[in-house]
């Protein structure tokens, strides 16, 4: 079974490009997503995000005090490392759980905002990186969370810059609203699964 790597810096459009892979019978596992479950429900996981940023990180009935955590981390690039370190273990652990479960398709997605940052990038066969014009990413986000051009660039900061991330790619896919993308991922979509029954 072939593990492919979905990325994009924010507003990209990545999760589009993964929704078209379901619609294709592609499971995809949402990585950004899972992190947020486990730091919710793997007990392991809380106790190492207690000790490390305090008690107050959790309420009484365990529920996970966001606003606190992100006050601690992101305006402190050492502090939102050592978040990271603790909940990406946790998730690549969570993902090879969730690959076993596969294991009888010829390929899955794993889509992640963080996927080269995260090291995750080293278990996926290929890596596609879905870029976009700033401009646009700037729109759709705004458009999307109702947030400001100064906290989405501060968000932005925050990830490798496109340039970065193309240095380790293997595909690229510009969602720049000029074509259509769906002939691409078809594409791609076609070459991974004559790949699998190779």
């Amino acid at each position: 079974m072939l593990k492919i790597g979905i990325t994009g810096g924010i507003g990209s459009g990545k999760t589009t490009v993964c929704k078209v892979f379901e619609l294709l019978g592609v499971p995809v596992f949402y990585a950004d997503t899972v992190a947020k479950s486990v730091m919710q429900n793997d007990p392991i996981l809380i106790q190492a995000v207690k000790e490390a940023f305090g008690d107050e990180t959790y309420s009484e009935s365990g529920q996970l005090n966001r606003a606190y955590l992100a006050s601690k981390v992101f305006a402190d690039e050492a502090e939102l490392g050592k978040l990271n370190s603790i909940v990406h273990p946790a998730v690549f652990r969570a993902f090879d759980q969730w690959s076993l479960d596969q294991q009888n398709l010829p390929f899955v997605v794993k889509e992640a905002a963080l996927l080269y940052e995260s090291n995750s990038y080293k278990d996926c066969k290929y890596t596609i990186l879905v870029t976009s014009p700033l401009h646009l990413k700037l729109k759709r986000v705004i458009s999307r969370d109702k947030t400001s051009e100064e906290e989405i660039r501060k968000r932005m900061a925050r990830q490798w810059s496109d340039e970065e991330k193309e240095r380790l790619a293997d595909f690229v896919l510009n969602n720049n609203e000029e074509h259509f993308l769906l002939p691409e991922i078809i594409k791609l979509y076609n070459r991974f699964l004559e790949e699998s029954i190779k």
